[in-house]
């Protein structure tokens, strides 16, 4: 089924950051494709709310550690849709463990839910995103910059989708746009009461918030058609790059 419409695939979307994402896209005039692979009761809400605001949403599940999933996204994506605005490929683990605790399946859980499956999705939808000059947005993180004792796994996976973002732009370009975000603490609307590392170590003195993800992630799909190969960090000016 062809789409003329703006339209928008966010990973990991049936929960916290994604579910947020795809709500803000919604807002600004997209159609929402979600996905989820656990988190599908949330998902569903999510397609649910979407639609009470006059956007379609299409709700899809898969196991982004397995490439037949993936590929069976794209199939489905294909069916809903003749080309593809914008990708946001947000899904992520954030496993933690001592170095003498992180085991392989610690290792390789972060790596292919964070960075892997970042990459083959993109090769995935690349001829959808390149018959609308569509962009990409991968979800990196202050942990691709800053070592965390006990996220090491975490920290090289988030370290690698900065490496992959540059890499996709120079192969995407002219046509698809690839950038990232390194997001620091973002607090969404019910996790206030949660133990984070105090706000004052910010030099903004606050934490970020589900708003400032979604105008970032709307300001690289729509704000500058010459802005491709950037890592973006929205972490409150404790990480420069």
């Amino acid at each position: 089924m062809a789409s003329q419409e703006r339209i928008a695939f966010v990973t990991g979307s049936g929960r916290r950051l994604g579910r947020q994402i795809a709500y803000a896209l919604a807002g600004a005039g997209y159609d929402v494709i979600l996905h989820a692979h656990e988190s599908t009761d949330g998902m569903r809400e999510a397609a649910a709310h979407i639609r009470e605001t006059g956007r379609k949403a299409h709700p899809l599940t898969g196991d982004l550690r397995q490439l037949e999933d993936i590929r069976a996204l794209g199939t489905a994506i294909a069916g809903i849709t003749d080309g593809l605005d914008l990708l946001v490929n947000n899904a992520g683990v954030f496993p933690g463990a001592a170095f003498e605790d992180v085991t392989e399946e610690i290792w390789d859980l972060a790596q292919d839910v964070n960075v892997k499956s970042y990459f083959f999705m993109t090769q995935t939808l690349a001829p959808l995103l390149r018959a609308r000059k569509g962009c990409v947005v991968n979800m990196a993180s202050a942990g691709g910059f800053e070592p965390w004792k006990k996220h090491i796994p975490y920290n090289v996976s988030k370290a690698g989708v900065v490496m992959l973002t540059r890499a996709l732009a120079k192969v995407l370009a002219p046509d698809v746009r690839v950038n990232a975000i390194a997001p620091g603490v973002i607090v969404i609307p019910g996790e206030e009461v949660l133990d984070h590392i105090p706000a004052d170590r910010f030099p903004m003195k606050r934490y970020g918030s589900a708003q400032d993800l979604s105008d970032t992630v709307l300001f690289l799909a729509q704000g500058n058609s010459y802005l491709t190969g950037h890592i973006l960090p929205l972490a409150g000016g404790s990480i420069a790059i």
